[in-house]
């Protein structure tokens, strides 16, 4: 473990955290940015080799050859650490090094030659970590949770809620370690699929019957799976299903969908599934026993969704280092203002003026509190929050090029990570932002064929609508306007200005404000007037 800094200088915004996981297949670096202020992190930069540390001799070892392609890796994110002013490495060592009988020999020989001590962690403290991960990407909301992670050597199965970490389970049975004991053969037939299927089941039924008996009755529950094999199956339904390539975060497939790939990659050969784009070739070997892990999870568990999450055992570690030094006071810190945080790292990513994002946000609620039945019609919190979330961030395309700037806005809220907003809320607050200015949406448009749900389009056009209005009135740095006030006769509707001083006349906010009457009458089939 590399330590710079003993304790944690108070005068200091952000630090530099790395975590790195020695897995039974590959080796990962993460570097997250801790943010004092937010007590929260995001992440800055990732890597990852193909160590295949679980390759063994004929005693169980791990061998040279894989010991030596960990150590070459290890040096390598050791020197971009320090390059780079990474403060602290965190790390992990999984079920390749537990079950090794020269696995403690391996960790003396790593920090002898890298410098860097790997921490052995034990099954169930590394589903404790996987489950800190997952919670630090993921809002979880009044209801039970099942988090897999199906690794190399291991899968990891852990029920949790908006509380608390329930049950912590983690087998002896992963992507790798199944081919490796069952698949040495260029193709699987039914036979041999049904014959894991059934080995799988025994493998797992412990963590299951666990996993079963502390479940409440009373509590919905879904699933949400981790790791480079969940990833892998979504991108390979997403293609099988037509779909447009998106983040995997928060993407949600059907047991169906899963059950139809299975079904299509075990009649292919392994030199046929290698060829197919979006995977590696140490990934196609070992994405049938995956997904056959998976399938046979689902059935056992009776869940017929799942949700993909991209934070795991890594993110974890950041969020157990963060813990151990008292930046947070528990898990649920971070849970419990996930998404504003995401939202304000994001505006600070792209350079977002803080104090007119709020002068917009107030403006743009009160629009909105003022305007229920007239322009919309939502009781609850969603539209709200969602509206809020592109309040903060409709600027953001700035950062690109001022000309079209509500295009770049769209295109960098949809590819970047909004942690604890779903893919389709996500796609949401980008096209609010992307439809504050210029024109309406169009069939054409990209950003509106993202949007698939009627409902949905229906929320974009509104909360676009109150955005259009409170962006028209920033048109100074100083904030001059108290409040609006919005009345209704007949189908007129008025909105009066009301400054903070009266000798302010707040001619170029109404000169604005009056350009948004031919999308008021468009949208609303209402005339705009500014007073």
């Amino acid at each position: 473990m590399i330590e710079k800094k003993e304790s944690i200088n108070s005068q200091e915004k952000d630090i530099l955290v790395a975590a790195i996981d020695i897995g039974t297949n590959s080796t990962h670096l993460l570097i997250a940015e801790i943010n004092l202020d937010l007590k929260s992190f995001s992440i800055k930069f990732t890597d990852k080799s193909t160590t295949r540390l679980g390759e063994r001799d004929e005693e169980g070892k791990l061998t040279e050859e894989s010991i030596n392609r960990v150590l070459v890796t290890l040096r390598r994110f050791k020197e971009y650490c320090e390059s780079n002013g990474v403060n602290q490495i965190v790390t992990a060592a999984t079920s390749a090094v537990r079950e090794a009988p020269n696995g403690q020999d391996f960790l003396e020989r790593v920090l002898n030659e890298t410098g860097i001590k790997i921490e052995l962690i034990s099954g169930s403290e590394e589903a404790r970590l996987i489950y800190l991960g997952v919670l630090s990407g993921m809002a979880f909301q009044n209801e039970s949770y099942v988090i897999i992670d199906i690794g190399g050597g291991s899968t990891e199965l852990i029920l949790a809620d908006n509380k608390d970490a329930i049950a912590l389970t983690s087998s002896r049975i992963g992507a790798v370690r199944l081919k490796n004991d069952f698949l040495n053969s260029e193709q699987i037939n039914l036979d041999r699929s049904n014959f894991l299927k059934t080995f799988i089941q025994g493998s797992l039924e412990p963590a299951v019957r666990k996993i079963k008996r502390r479940l409440k009755d009373d509590k919905p529950v879904s699933l949400i799976a981790t790791s480079g094999t969940a990833t892998s199956l979504g991108n390979l339904i997403l293609n099988d299903l037509g779909q447009q390539k998106q983040k995997m975060h928060g993407y949600k497939f059907k047991k169906e969908s899963l059950t139809i790939l299975l079904e299509k990659l075990i009649k292919m050969p392994i030199s046929e599934i290698s060829k197919i784009p979006s995977l590696s070739e140490r990934r196609a070997e070992i994405i049938i026993p995956g997904a056959l892990i998976l399938n046979t999870s689902m059935e056992m568990l009776n869940f017929n969704e799942l949700t993909i999450s991209e934070r795991a055992l890594r993110e974890g570690l950041v969020v157990d280092w963060m813990l151990r030094k008292g930046i947070i006071k528990n898990e649920f810190n971070i849970q419990s203002n996930i998404r504003r945080t995401t939202i304000v790292h994001q505006a600070n990513k792209f350079g977002v003026d803080k104090q007119r994002a709020n002068k917009v946000i107030n403006i743009a609620f009160q629009i909105y509190d003022q305007t229920k039945n007239i322009f919309h019609n939502y009781t609850d919190s969603k539209a709200k929050e969602l509206l809020w979330a592109a309040c903060n961030l409709y600027n953001c395309g700035k950062y690109v090029n001022i000309s079209s700037y509500h295009k770049h806005s769209w295109y960098l809220i949809k590819n970047c990570d909004l942690l604890g907003y779903s893919q389709a809320e996500t796609n949401i607050i980008a096209s609010i932002a992307r439809y504050h200015r210029k024109s309406l949406p169009k069939k054409r448009h990209d950003s509106w064929q993202n949007i698939i749900c009627k409902e949905d389009k229906t929320l974009v056009l509104d909360m676009s609508l109150i955005l259009r209005l409170a962006a028209s009135l920033d048109q100074r740095p100083e904030n001059l306007i108290s409040s609006v006030e919005i009345k209704l006769q007949k189908n007129i509707i008025s909105i009066e200005l009301i400054p903070f001083n009266k000798s302010h006349d707040l001619l170029l906010e109404k000169w604005n404000l009056e350009l948004c009457r031919n999308v008021v009458k468009e949208l609303k089939d209402l005339e705009l007037k500014v007073f």
